[in-house]
């Protein structure tokens, strides 16, 4: 038998070179196909983008307890908490700066504010709307 000229078959110990091949392929399109993350899209309208921020902005209702400085009024915003060891429900008053464009809000109105980037030393708020005039 070792008369015999070597096979061009290969031992059951090595892998054959079809089937490295048809792994090689298999492989390949795995690898192309992985999960990317989707692309953002062009047609989305500005204010989706803005929706999607990831810290919304705090959004507050109170009443205007002064106007006299320019473009600036203080918002007295009353929030309601629960004790943490009674229970009891207590009222908590926030005196808010905010930012009163056109100076459109007068003392006594019901507005509503919302956060916004700093503007001075103690304004962190701006007036969206008035929601109802002093009488």
């Amino acid at each position: 038998m070792s008369d015999q000229a070597p096979s061009d078959s290969t031992t059951p110990d090595e892998p054959s070179a079809v089937a490295v091949a048809e792994e090689a392929v298999s492989a390949a399109p795995a690898a192309v196909t992985a999960p990317t993350a989707p692309a953002p899209s062009a047609e989305a309208p500005a204010t989706e983008a803005s929706d999607a921020r990831p810290n919304r902005r705090k959004v507050r209702e109170g009443v205007v307890v002064s106007a006299k400085m320019q473009e600036t009024v203080i918002v007295s915003v009353i929030d309601k908490v629960r004790h943490p060891r009674y229970g009891k429900t207590m009222q908590r008053t926030k005196r808010l700066y905010a930012h009163n464009i056109g100076n459109d809000a007068r003392e006594g109105d019901r507005v509503r504010v919302q956060e916004t980037r700093p503007m001075s030393k103690l304004k962190r708020w701006r007036v969206v709307e008035v929601l109802e005039r002093a009488r």
